[in-house]
């Protein structure tokens, strides 16, 4: 089990470089989701050159979308 602390650190993270999120909504999530969230931020505010890389990891698909049912 992850320790309170440790997520509640993850989340105030996350938060400091995403203004617009909610500590309710990263709540949902895993440690490891919000682990895996946390890097990818910190990627993006890195000067944008060779060196800066992210993988995706596999099996995690780059877009998603949803259809709405016609009633």
């Amino acid at each position: 089990m992850i320790a309170v602390d440790a997520r509640s650190d993850l989340i105030n993270e996350i938060r400091s470089i995403n203004h617009s999120v909610s500590g309710e909504y990263l709540r949902a999530f895993s440690y490891e989701s919000l682990l895996e969230y946390l890097k990818h931020l910190q990627i993006t505010t890195e000067p944008r050159d060779a060196s800066s890389v992210w993988v995706r990891k596999s099996g995690k698909p780059a877009v998603c979308t949803r259809s709405r049912r016609d009633r």
